[in-house]
């Protein structure tokens, strides 16, 4: 069953709607749709209106969204490692995108159809990760709140990775079982879609769950945020 996100979206000053990562057989429960263009973050203001993205090998919006969430090589790899190398110059040769695409996998489909959209409650069970679009002083409540249940026995349960922001959805993750959470629109080839100011927070659904668990107990609703809170309305103490 999926948790309930109020408190936690109350008491973080989120008001933007969590998005989701799901891999369904089914896209009738996700419609309405929309057709992103180029770059599927360019869906995101639909996202905000209740719409959703589909995916599949024979539909997807470019080479990155098709490689990273569907599995499919549209171009050659030394033309895709020629691109990311020497085109976009995102790493210093070529030698390290291949290093990089070695070790870092496509996600790999369980059903016919990714959907990207607003969280569909009767869906969890195809629900495999949670983005939350924050400003910075959100982000590193989330943050914050990632490692509350967590020790660092198995490393911290926060990542930044580089990598697509369609990658960053799912691909990233070693674990989509486990705790974890990826700082995300981290690419600049997607954050044109988003307003400047927002940043993204992806994590896992025993993330979310753990996250929706906190309580006022919590830093939460402690001094650090609060005066946090203050600040940002302009009110200083002296």
């Amino acid at each position: 069953m999926q948790p309930d996100a109020n408190k936690l979206l109350q008491a973080t000053g989120i008001t933007t709607p969590l998005i989701g990562f799901y891999d369904t057989p089914d896209i009738a429960p996700f419609a309405p749709f929309v057709e992103a263009k180029g770059c599927f973050f360019s869906a995101y203001d639909d996202w905000l209106q209740g719409r959703s993205v589909i995916l599949s090998e024979e539909s997807f919006t470019c080479m990155g969204s098709g490689y990273w969430l569907c599995g499919v090589e549209s171009i050659p790899r030394d033309k895709f490692v020629a691109f990311l190398a020497k085109k976009e110059g995102l790493k210093a040769s070529s030698e390290l995108i291949e290093q990089w695409l070695d070790n870092q996998k496509p996600y790999l489909k369980e059903n016919q159809y990714v959907v990207v959209g607003p969280l569909k409650e009767e869906q969890y069970e195809y629900l495999k990760t949670i983005t939350f679009y924050v400003n910075p002083d959100q982000l590193s409540l989330l943050i914050t709140g990632a490692g509350y249940d967590n020790s660092l026995v198995n490393g911290f349960p926060v990542i930044a990775r580089f990598g697509s922001g369609c990658s960053q959805l799912s691909a990233s993750f070693d674990n989509l079982k486990a705790p974890l959470a990826i700082i995300g629109a981290m690419d600049a080839a997607m954050r044109q879609h988003l307003p400047p100011e927002i940043l993204a927070v992806t994590v896992t659904t025993t993330m979310f769950e753990q996250l929706c668990t906190l309580d006022e107990n919590s830093f939460l609703h402690k001094a650090f945020w609060k005066k946090l809170k203050r600040a940002r309305a302009g009110i200083h103490q002296t």
